[in-house]
């Protein structure tokens, strides 16, 4: 009897440490929130709208008193999975970030869900057919964002009896929302078969990217009447290139951007830019509570869709005095 109880005894201990072990799925109950560790990996700083994501998830953990530990993966999937395995084996109760790529995460995840580290997604989605890989994702619909950009578009035009040429200029290759911007743009004008995409090239979501494109884009399509950026610093190095091409931006070219950032709010409210979709960077206070919900064993929606307006060059001057970013 006595070597049955120790037995007994020893095989309870075991299963305590392997308690112990594992990460913030497994725990007994909510921590308090000075206690909680969440491991954060960034896309990188590639552009105004990442640099404002990145500061306002700062803050709201900070404001929280919830620890966060940050990487900046430089737009490399690589340094992503590196950094989300060193959350693993810092054992931190939850891990959230916002993937360079759509695809070839599941290995690493599966490492996660084995550690009991829930994992959120932020901003940008993975396409895995596994959804219990994680436990939430919070961004924006990026095909709708496309769908926006095309309804200006073909009201812009609606008027046009010879083809209207367009040039798009799309996020990193691989990326949701260069894969989602362009869809969602494409099944739109195709209602109007004089809006015609004669040019798409990746311009790396980065100013540099966009004004390289479009100077090269732009010797091969003289005629172009309409750029469609996949974001506000794209736009804007178009804007440069249209500039050096002795053009008028806004006006001998239309400009379309997605985002929302102050210098693209700024170059849409001086008539450089013609229209924005609003994509939000705040996404600290949401992503908190998502933590928080975790953290108290409750189970956060699986979609959350930030909400997003739409801006001509009025709302533009109206909106900048108090814009946030």
């Amino acid at each position: 009897m006595k070597k049955l109880i120790g037995i007994a005894a020893a095989g309870a201990m075991l299963v305590a440490l392997a308690g112990c072990a594992n990460g913030a799925g497994e725990a007994s109950g909510p921590k308090p929130l000075d206690e909680l560790v969440v491991g954060f990996s960034q896309v990188g700083s590639e552009s105004g709208w990442r640099t404002a994501n990145t500061k306002d998830i700062q803050a709201a953990f900070e404001e929280a008193g919830i620890e966060l530990k940050f990487s900046d993966a430089q737009q490399k999937q690589e340094n992503q999975i590196k950094a989300i395995r060193s959350y693993i084996q810092q054992q931190v109760d939850v891990i959230a970030f916002s993937p360079v790529v759509e695809t070839g995460w599941d290995a690493v995840l599966n490492e996660a869900k084995a550690a009991g580290i829930p994992v959120v997604l932020t901003d940008r989605a993975v396409d895995s057919k596994d959804d219990s890989l994680y436990e939430s994702f919070l961004g924006s619909d990026f095909v709708v964002e496309g769908e926006k950009a095309g309804a200006w578009a073909l009201a812009e035009f609606a008027d046009a009896t010879e083809p209207v040429e367009i040039i798009q200029l799309e996020g990193t290759t691989g990326a949701a929302p260069a894969i989602d911007r362009a869809e969602g743009f494409a099944e739109v004008i195709a209602e109007n078969p004089n809006l015609q995409v004669v040019a798409s090239q990746t311009g790396d979501f980065t100013r540099a990217g966009g004004k390289q494109v479009t100077e090269a884009l732009l010797k091969s399509n003289p005629g172009v009447d309409l750029i469609y950026a996949h974001n506000d610093d794209m736009g804007l190095g178009a804007i440069e290139a249209i500039e050096a091409a002795g053009l008028v931006p806004g006006v001998d070219i239309k400009i379309l951007t997605i985002d929302a950032v102050k210098d693209g709010m700024q170059a849409l409210a001086d008539g450089k830019i013609n229209y924005i979709v609003e994509c939000s960077p705040l996404l600290g206070k949401q992503l908190v509570e998502i933590v928080e919900q975790i953290n108290a064993g409750e189970t956060p929606e699986k979609r959350i869709i930030t909400e997003e307006g739409e801006f001509n060059q009025e709302q533009a001057i109206e909106a900048l005095p108090d814009r946030q970013y």
